[in-house]
């Protein structure tokens, strides 16, 4: 035990003797990029104001970017930058761009205060540590020291007394070993704020950084949204003017013509006119029942008066395939544009299952839990649906991403098929 004892005592030393050389190898560390600071956020603004200069696209924005790199370099070699990373693209839209840009103008009066500060405590910490080695001996009293803040005319002064040469060594040697013991905090903090700074406008997963990528999405999805609506509303139009042209233009021609074949017979030939105007008749009926399907195709009647759980029913009664209706309950009548948005999807799936699918049975469901609406349309027809280009689900898939939906196809040769629209409900 006696003879370990010496071995413990200079085991603890060594170990403390590493831990002081690492703080000291850590303080020189910061307070070197402390005090180069200035001049590399001068140089940084040099070349921000001669990238802009070249001009805000090509070689200019990457001579922009040269400033928030060089600054990124000097953290890495202070701070720990684990799991950060900096953006590559030189491009206006990038949010890096002016962040950068931001960075170079917000940081100099940052580095000014840290660099001052960092400086004077050096300077005042070893100025007084080495008094004893700068002053001379100087026997008797001494005049008191005084500390003055002011001008001639007015200022004020401050008496430490510490007229023996004694007291002054005491004094300086206590004032500098505080300062210098102080030194690791006071740069620990000042490379917090300048690189704590750095890092929330350099980095891609600061925060700032986050919420304007996040910022752009939400804008690059409401494009999206209004592109979608405006091709569905376009696509629309379109099958809207072929039905009318297709179905009740051709009848009302058709009733023209009846009536005009009426009308020369009138008075000759009054069996050829009952004739005509009972044809007339018919195809007044026709023409009315195709703008009754037409007008539930542009906004059903009873998805306005009666809510979507009973349009959903009308349409799987009004199908020729045999439809089970699974729909849940909504605990309120959501807003308009997803009532319609679903509606479409299941007519529309319904209208594919009665031309295309040689079905037997089909069902069609609706949920609505957290905030999205479900509706789904499955039967078991010969599949091959698909949302490529040049299928009628294309423009059904652009109406639900018009309400910031999503709609999934699943549809293999041979069957099921599965049309499913998932609808946010704010």
């Amino acid at each position: 035990m006696a003879e370990s004892l010496p071995s413990v005592v200079v085991g603890r030393w060594q170990s403390r003797g590493r831990g002081a050389g690492r703080v000291g190898r850590r303080v020189v560390g910061e307070s070197v990029y402390l005090l180069t600071a200035p001049v590399s956020a001068v140089v940084g603004l040099l070349l921000v104001v001669g990238g802009l200069g070249v001009g805000v696209a090509g070689r200019g924005l990457g001579v922009v970017r040269w400033a928030g790199d060089l600054e990124w370099w000097r953290i890495g070699a202070v701070r720990s930058r684990r799991g950060e990373e900096r953006s590559r693209v030189a491009g206006a839209a990038d949010p890096g761009l002016w962040l950068d840009l931001v960075h170079a103008v917000t940081v100099l009066p940052v580095v000014l205060v840290t660099s001052v500060v960092t400086g004077l405590w050096w300077f005042v910490g070893v100025a007084t540590v080495t008094y004893p080695l700068r002053s001379g001996d100087a026997p008797g009293s001494l005049p008191p020291m005084t500390l003055y803040a002011g001008s001639d005319q007015s200022h004020v002064a401050l008496s430490l007394g510490l007229t023996s040469p004694a007291e002054r060594l005491v004094f300086a040697i206590t004032l500098g070993l505080s300062l210098l013991c102080t030194l690791p905090l006071v740069t620990r903090v000042c490379v917090a704020a300048q690189a704590g700074l750095g890092q929330a406008l350099l980095s891609n997963t600061s925060a700032l950084h986050r919420r304007i990528s996040g910022l752009e999405r939400e804008r690059d999805t409401a494009r999206a949204q209004a592109v979608a609506a405006v091709t569905a509303e376009a696509a629309a139009l379109r099958r809207l003017e072929r039905d009318i042209h297709d179905g009740p233009q051709q009848q009302l021609v058709r009733l023209a013509m009846e009536l005009g074949r009426a009308q020369h017979h009138f008075d000759t030939r009054p069996e050829i006119v009952r004739a005509a105007l009972a044809d007339a008749v018919v195809q007044t009926q026709e023409a009315l029942d195709e703008l009754r399907a037409l007008s539930r195709g542009i906004a059903p009647p009873i998805l306005a008066d009666q809510g979507l759980r009973e349009a959903l029913a009308a349409l799987a009664a009004r199908c020729v395939v045999p439809v089970e209706l699974d729909a849940g309950p909504l605990n309120r009548r959501l807003d308009a544009a997803v009532e319609t948005a679903a509606y479409f999807v299941v007519s529309e799936a319904l209208t594919n299952v009665a031309k295309h699918s040689d079905a037997r049975r089909c069902t069609v469901g609706m949920r609505h839990t957290d905030g999205t609406l479900r509706v789904w349309a499955t039967d078991d027809g010969v599949g091959g649906a698909a949302l490529a280009k040049g299928h009628g689900l294309r423009g059904l898939d652009d109406r639900v991403r018009a309400v910031g939906g999503r709609l999934r196809v699943t549809s293999p040769d041979g069957g099921p098929t599965t049309v499913t629209a998932e609808l946010p409900c704010r």
